[in-house]
């Protein structure tokens, strides 16, 4: 089966090529590095020739409101027009759990604008919504982190890590397409406060984690469940201080 990955050179793009190749599939990475660019259409008409099964994981270069939603309008039009053409039987679009819960969240709000325009267009679709990757745990500390003080809020939290996030989405990439999502996490839920103050001590980083009610993530305030999936989720394998012990050594 042919599958294009777009954003495939990217942290889970990468991944999700290689456990596709593994499991015998024509993976195909494409992104502007391979000279595929969705928000100027080059190299779709060529990449998608052939292709079954669509998969985006690409993001946007800038997280500015309008830039971001610039980005995701734009480059899903251009996939999906350029699907159509090619006769691609499967769009598969990797999400955030809680974009409906945090509106405001100009991030969000360009995701959830991607899933409508999927939703609305005639080609079979499943929608991956994930929670934060094990990967961006330190840039979450840093962008909550105000006069060397992390403040976190005390809500639940559920990271999981990108093998998983990529082993997930393939299995959806190769079976029926869903018409609708499904949710993927880690294995452990813990309190966000919590997991930063352990996360910190396991780095050896000396801030402080401030437990803050009302601390913004990335310039929104979290309900008690904005982050976590609901029942029924999918969850990862790997828990986050395995990860990071193998990160650690390399392995």
């Amino acid at each position: 089966m042919k599958i294009v990955v777009i954003g495939g050179t990217g942290l889970i793009g990468s991944k999700l090529v290689a456990k596709l190749t593994e499991h015998g599939h024509e993976a195909v990475a494409a992104s502007p590095k391979t000279g595929v660019n969705t928000l100027t259409g080059e190299g779709l008409a060529e990449v998608l020739a052939g292709a079954q099964v669509v998969v985006d994981v690409s993001n946007s270069p800038s997280f500015e409101r309008a830039a971001v939603l610039e980005f995701f309008e734009t480059s899903t039009r251009n996939l999906l027009a350029a699907e159509t053409a090619a006769g691609v039987g499967h769009h598969v679009a990797v999400s955030i759990v809680g974009t409906e819960r945090m509106p405001e969240n100009g991030y969000f709000a360009a995701k959830i604008a991607q899933e409508k325009l999927i939703e609305k267009s005639s080609i079979p679709f499943s929608l991956v919504h994930a929670t934060q990757f094990f990967e961006f745990v330190r840039g979450i500390a840093d962008e909550a982190t105000n006069e060397g003080k992390v403040r976190i809020a005390p809500v639940r939290f559920q990271p999981i890590a990108g093998d998983d996030v990529a082993q997930a989405v393939g299995r959806v990439a190769v079976g029926t397409p869903l018409n609708g999502r499904v949710e993927v996490a880690g294995p452990e839920q813990s309190r966000m406060d919590e997991f930063f103050r352990d996360a910190l001590a396991a780095w050896g980083d000396p801030r402080e984690v401030v437990t803050d009610p009302q601390a913004r993530y990335f310039g929104s305030v979290p309900g008690e469940r904005t982050l976590v999936p609901g029942d029924g989720a999918t969850l990862g394998q790997i828990r986050y201080r395995d990860w990071l012990d193998r990160t650690a050594t390399g392995k």
